[in-house]
């Protein structure tokens, strides 16, 4: 099997889009060729943390410590996860009745059978056509008042019939001019477009199981990364 440089892996529930709330498993996976430089993953692309640096965990185990959590749902996320062949994953995952839901920039061929697509397009990675069609909803991070503009200029959002989340970045989860502009958007506009939150954060849901790691944003790095 194809074992896989796991970062962390929790038990908590859906923060954000359509599957808001449920009981969920994380698997959050090292290896990151994107590098937002808002990232709140970024301990996934420390330059020590490297996918050929890292322990990797076979999947049968991860499916069996996320079958034991009694979750509803398994995401598997990162860093950007779908650099990762996700066939034996998805398969011991599914082999054991768990739905598997990835989160990706879609930017990358997926490998491995899904059963939710959740794909959050990023400018230093844009998304392949192919992600495009496969994805279930899209969630749009919001970090300027033009943000939502620029990105439906940019992709066909419209045109898949599925749910446009937009999500303020978090560190202007509080700016008035982004959250006017997610609010005017959707008032005026409605489907497919959605406002969105983190809600887990406000829970601080996550950190509530002791496999969590601290969140590893960019502000907890040097300036050298480390």
């Amino acid at each position: 099997m194809n074992a896989l440089p796991v970062y962390e892996r929790f038990h908590s529930w859906q923060g954000e889009g359509v599957h808001l709330g449920k009981s969920a498993f994380f698997i959050r996976l090292h290896g990151c060729p994107v590098h937002c430089p808002w990232c709140d993953s970024a301990g996934t692309w420390h330059p020590d943390h490297l996918p050929g640096k890292v322990d990797r965990i076979e999947p049968d185990e991860l499916a069996d410590e996320a079958f034991s959590s009694g979750c509803e749902i398994v995401i598997v996320t990162g860093g950007e996860p779908a650099i990762h062949n996700l066939h034996d994953l998805s398969y011991q995952l599914r082999n054991r009745n768990l739905p598997v839901h990835l989160e990706t920039c879609g930017a990358y061929a997926i490998h491995g059978e899904m059963d939710w697509i959740t794909l959050s397009p990023k400018w230093n990675a844009m998304p392949l056509e192919e992600c495009l069609d496969q994805a279930d909803e899209f969630k749009l991070i919001i970090e300027e008042t033009d943000s939502i503009e620029k990105w439906t200029e940019a992709l066909p959002l419209h045109s898949h019939g599925i749910p446009v989340w937009l999500h303020p970045e978090w560190s202007k989860a509080k700016d008035p001019e982004i959250l006017h502009s997610i609010n005017d958007w959707v008032k005026e506009r409605g489907a497919p477009f959605r406002a969105g939150f983190q809600l887990h954060k406000l829970y601080q849901v996550d950190e509530a199981d002791e496999r969590s790691r601290p969140d590893a944003s960019l502000s907890h790095l040097s300036d050298d990364g480390k």
